[in-house]
């Protein structure tokens, strides 16, 4: 059977199946909603069984085991001792240690786990404050999300000794690649809906550059384009087009799988450029006839958004940088790893045996791999930046996407390849998959943390039980070795901070749409993230600001109404020392809130994007033939600001960014005259022996050197392919990034939030352009 009829088959699923699978799903959130409603109104009208329950509860919260107590001590100073001794520990380890191994993954993962229990203990037999319903609801509630929190993070730990990087397997699978041992044919598909030619001839461009002799290159446009099939044509790759849409992005993969016939598959988004040794380091995995599937590393070349708004894109790395260096590791060591819909080779036959790629779900990418792994076939992960992309250039398009990767994933509980349910996948790999659609839940979570002070302060709750001498003893050594290891463990791709920031700037668009899903699955269709836009001007989104602006001002009322506790309101509480400090312990809670939140709102101010062309950090020395008679305007009245002795010269420098568009060189020489604006020039990069032609469209001094912008004019096919292939394509070109730690992330951050860097830096590169031009 191909892959169009099982397609066929699969769409023709009775309706009542999907509609009964809905009512489940519905019906069982709706009776956990219910099931706590009930006992909290019955314990609320005080009936007897619930608040006999709970006062038992509540008499062994205040009588807590004799080993929970904190030790006597001459000084509140000496219960920092554990904490202190953490630090000197990690500060060690990451001296002997600086990349995660075997032995030190053992050592940290057996130290949180502990340190975790012993939390844990204290939290479930000590802190839970059920004195009276209200108080007892939010107290219950705060444990069981930082409970499934928890939960979720242990999972991982352990995960984390079983990590085995394929670097070494792929060397030696690439061997017989090389060799002309393995070549099996290869079919490249680039599946588009509404993206520019512009975006897609540099993908295409990059997909015939490479290394590889048995490739075939199909660009599958849903839009049925002239401009598409001519840009085809000229570039000499095939081109395939349907009648309809259905099934998005899904239908369009397999509708052109059932005109091609490459033994091995390999997609492409639009916007993501291969390096030239893309397929030469993934074939080679399919001599193994178990590997149904091979992912590679998700890089993107130009900054998220969060990290240009900020002004800190040379500081910190793509969000989902954090998902192929770390967690994609972690689900492969029990070889579960997620296909993310790019940059992947699959083989197909095992394709074509569970019927093509699923069409029931916003994420057909991850559930294909999920029905491949119950079908026996391996799902690997290659570590490697083989390609690149470009990530949402905008806060709207950055959420659009998020959400629809969140409504894609929960489907999960909607549909057949649930990988909860669906036969063939072993324990773990279910609790794998099991905590990634669960971290989508964590964005309720994250909202319900920051309503708690607020609920604290305006209701008079106290939802926690604790001394700031249990905080200081059981609370601060857990906290800071979870903060110590995090950026460790994930091989330098977030900090906590920077990931609490970019939680919180989604997590009201995210929560919204987790509670759609869970009710209404199937009411969203496929958006497409808008990719190569431009903005002349500063972008502030309203829409996704306004509920944070909210949250903002209720957290700073309550951050002054938890201060004032802090100093005079626990006086009122007698007898009871830790419901007065729990209390007025509210208030660091309230300030970080309201730093984290200020933080967020800044992020979603866009900041302009004049060129819809990225600009790259590349240095290569270059030659600039400049020639006098090319001079575009004349010279008013003859007369030069400065003397020039002869205009018809060669000017040496290095390039300090370039696109492909463009270049800017930092020239060698000390004195450049302002008349060169506004020539014809030919820019030589010597080492590419490659030749431009362009036009000087701005000179500036930075740093006492002069520096030239060319824009590129009249570029040949075979002039932008090179250019293409330098830009993109070269073996090595994505460098790997590692964010700051902790403690620079906190500096940043603050100094973000005093003079936020972006637009004082605006503002001084404007001046620097207006005295450049005097």
């Amino acid at each position: 059977m191909t892959v169009s009829e099982l397609t066929s088959q699969n769409s023709r699923r009775p309706f009542l199946l999907r509609v009964l699978r809905l009512r489940i799903a519905t019906l069982v959130l709706l009776g956990i909603i219910v099931a706590v409603s009930t006992i909290t109104i019955k314990w609320f009208m005080g009936e007897s069984r619930v608040t006999q329950l709970f006062s038992q509860l509540q008499f062994l919260q205040e009588n807590p085991p004799i080993w929970l107590d904190v030790p006597s001590v001459s000084h509140e100073y000496y219960l920092l001792i554990p904490t202190v001794a953490l630090c000197l520990i990690y500060q060690a380890l990451v001296k002997i240690y600086p990349q995660p191994r075997t032995t030190s993954r053992v050592i940290v993962v057996c130290l949180l786990l502990v340190l975790t229990l012993r939390y844990l203990l204290w939290r479930s037999l000590s802190t839970l404050n059920l004195s009276n319903p209200l108080d007892g609801l939010f107290s219950l509630g705060l444990f069981f999300m930082e409970l499934f929190v928890i939960l979720g993070h242990s999972f991982q730990w352990y995960l984390n000794l079983k990590i085995k990087p394929r670097h070494r397997e792929a060397d030696i699978m690439a061997v017989a690649v090389r060799e002309g041992r393995f070549i099996p044919t290869v079919d490249i598909l680039i599946p588009t809906y509404n993206e520019p030619t512009t975006i897609l001839r540099r993908t295409i461009i990059g997909c015939q550059a490479l290394d590889y002799p048995h490739k075939k290159i199909y660009l599958l446009d849903d839009t049925r384009r002239a401009e598409m099939k001519r840009m085809a044509q000229e570039l000499g790759c095939e081109y395939i087009t349907r009648p309809d849409n259905r099934h998005a992005k899904a239908g369009n993969l397999n509708h052109a799988i059932a005109q091609t016939n490459g033994e091995l598959i390999v997609v492409f988004d639009a916007d993501f450029v291969p390096t030239q040794n893309f397929l030469n380091r993934t074939v080679g995995f399919f001599q193994n006839p178990e590997i149904g599937l091979v992912q590679t590393h998700q890089s993107f070349y130009n900054p998220d958004p969060i990290a240009r708004n900020l002004g800190l894109e040379c500081e910190l790395t793509p969000e989902v940088e954090i998902f192929s260096r770390y967690y994609q590791l972690l689900r492969d060591g029990i070889e579960t790893a997620l296909c993310y819909g790019s940059s992947f080779v699959v083989r197909r036959s095992s394709l074509e045996a569970v019927g093509g790629f699923v069409t029931d779900s916003l994420s057909e990418d991850y559930f294909t791999g999920v029905c491949l792994s119950a079908q026996g076939y391996r799902v690997i992960y290659l570590g490697e930046r083989l390609s690149a992309g470009l990530s949402a250039e905008n806060m709207a398009g950055y959420v659009t996407q998020r959400l629809r990767w969140a409504r894609g994933s929960l489907q999960a509980f909607f549909i057949p390849e649930n990988p909860l349910t669906i036969p063939g996948l072993g324990c773990l790999q279910r609790l794998a998959h099991l905590e990634g659609l669960f971290q989508w839940f964590t964005s309720v979570f994250r909202l319900g943390f920051m309503l708690m002070p607020i609920a604290s302060s305006f209701l008079g709750i106290i939802p926690l039980r604790a001394t700031l001498v249990e905080s200081l003893y059981f609370f601060l050594p857990y906290y800071i070795a979870q903060l110590l290891t995090f950026s460790w463990l994930n091989n330098r791709s977030r900090s906590a901070l920077v990931s609490d920031i970019y939680a919180v700037a989604q997590c009201v668009p995210v929560s919204l749409a987790v509670i759609q899903t869970m009710l209404s699955p199937f009411s969203q269709g496929f958006k497409v993230t808008p990719k190569g836009v431009r903005r002349d001007g500063f972008t502030f989104n309203w829409a996704l600001a306004w509920p944070l602006i909210l949250l903002l001002i209720v957290t700073a009322v309550s951050l002054w109404q938890n201060l004032d506790w802090a100093f005079w309101g626990s006086m009122s509480i007698s007898g009871e020392p830790k419901l007065a400090e729990g209390r007025a312990l509210a208030w660091i809670w309230s300030a970080y809130n309201l730093f984290i939140i200020s933080i967020a709102l800044l992020i979603l101010l866009d900041v302009p994007k004049p060129d819809p062309s990225e600009w790259l950090n590349l240095q290569r020395v270059v030659r600039i033939q400049v020639n006098s008679a090319s001079k575009s305007s004349d010279i008013d009245n003859g007369e030069l600001p400065i003397p020039i002795p002869n205009l018809d010269q060669n000017l040496w420098g290095v390039t300090t960014i370039i696109s492909e568009g463009g270049i800017e060189v930092a020239l060698t020489q000390d004195t450049v005259p302002k008349l060169l604006e506004q020539l014809a020039v030919k820019v030589e990069i010597m080492e590419e022996k490659l030749e431009l032609t362009g036009q000087i469209t701005h000179v500036s001094f930075s740093d006492q050197m002069p520096r030239v912008r060319v824009m590129f004019k009249s570029l040949n096919l075979s002039q932008y392919r090179q250019l293409v292939e330098f830009l993109f394509c070269r073996p090595g070109r994505w460098k790997r990034q590692n964010t700051p730690g902790e403690l620079q992330s906190l500096r940043l951050l603050f100094r973000i939030l005093v003079k936020p860097k972006v637009l004082f830096n605006r503002k001084s590169k404007v001046s620097a352009i207006a005295v450049s031009q005097v």
